[in-house]
C-alpha cells in the first residue's frame, strides 16, 4: 500500500491505495465521484477523460499514483456551484448527447481541445480533435455544433445557434 496525496475537484485528498489502483478506481471508487466512466479499459472510447493539471488524460491507463501531489478536475468540478460550465450548457443547448454515458468524457475533451486550440474551432478540427472519444449513439453532429458552441460560450459569447465553420473542400 502507498500514501497518495492530490487536490481533485479544488479539495485536497489523501488515501492509502495499492499501487496498482488506477486514477479512474480511485475517482469512482475511493471518492464516490461516479461522472468519470469506465467504458473500455483499454484508453479506446474516452468516457474516462479528466483534466490532470489542465490537461486531458484518460483515466482508464492512469495510476493514480502518478498523480501524486497533482491536481484533478473531473466532470463534477467542471461546473461553479450551481452553474454549468460553458461547455455543459452547450451539450444541453445543442442535445450533444443521447444516452449519456460517453458525454463527461467529450466534454471534458472538449474543454481540452478548446484550452489547446482557441474559440474559434471548425468542424474538422473538433472531428479531428476527438478522436479517441467514442459515442454509440450519435452521428457526432450535435456533439461537433455543442462544442462549436461551447468554445465560443468560453469566450464570453452564446451557446444558442451556433454552427461550426465547414471546412472549405481541399
Amino acid at each position: 500500500m502507498a500514501n497518495l496525496s492530490m487536490t481533485v475537484n479544488g479539495k485536497a485528498v489523501t488515501a492509502t491505495v495499492d499501487p496498482r489502483t488506477l486514477l479512474v478506481q480511485f475517482l469512482r471508487e475511493n471518492l464516490r465521484l461516479t461522472g468519470t466512466h469506465v467504458g473500455c479499459d483499454t484508453s479506446q472510447c474516452g468516457a474516462c477523460v479528466v483534466h490532470l493539471d489542465g490537461k486531458a488524460v484518460k483515466a482508464c491507463t492512469t495510476l493514480a499514483l502518478s498523480c501524486e501531489g497533482a491536481s484533478v478536475t473531473t466532470i463534477e468540478g467542471l461546473a461553479n456551484g450551481g452553474a454549468l460550465h460553458p461547455m455543459q450548457e452547450a451539450f444541453r443547448e445543442h442535445h450533444g448527447l443521447q444516452c449519456g454515458f460517453c458525454t463527461p468524457g467529450m466534454i471534458m475533451a472538449a474543454v481540452d481541445i478548446v484550452n489547446r486550440r482557441g474559440n474559434h474551432l471548425d468542424e474538422k478540427t473538433i472531428r479531428e480533435d476527438l478522436d479517441g472519444n467514442i459515442c454509440r449513439c450519435t452521428g457526432y453532429h450535435n456533439i461537433v455544433k455543442a462544442i462549436a458552441a461551447g468554445a465560443q460560450a468560453m469566450a464570453g459569447g452564446s451557446t444558442k445557434d451556433r454552427e461550426p465553420p465547414r471546412q472549405a473542400a481541399e
